[in-house]
């Protein structure tokens, strides 16, 4: 995990996580008062099962194509592609190939 500091700079985010032979596989890439960034990668056909989170946040692919299905819709997100969840929206992500999501925590306590 890389330490805060009053300027942080990671040149390789999607560096810092492997995607693992059907799994999915997490690790906290980054964490600062506020935020926290977590990374998962996903082999083909692994999902996150429909969940919540305590806090607003944004879901962002590095690499693959994620879908995401959230308030009665479903989006296929490619890199580049960002969402936002509110605190608590129920979602799930499903991978339809090999894929690098950021996740971002957002804490305003």
């Amino acid at each position: 995990m890389v330490e805060a500091a009053p300027f942080t700079a990671i040149p390789d985010l999607a560096g810092l996580i492997d995607i693992q032979t059907e799994a999915t596989v997490s690790r906290t890439a980054f964490r600062a008062p506020g935020v926290r960034v977590v990374l998962f990668g996903f082999d083909a056909g692994q999902e996150l099962t429909e969940h919540t989170a305590a806090m607003p946040v944004l879901l962002q692919v590095l690499s693959g194509r994620l879908s995401i299905t959230a308030d009665g819709r479903t989006e296929d997100l490619v890199p580049g592609g960002l969402i936002h969840l509110d605190t608590r929206v129920p979602h799930a992500v499903y991978a339809h190939e090999p894929s690098k999501l950021q996740l971002t925590m957002l804490d305003a306590r």
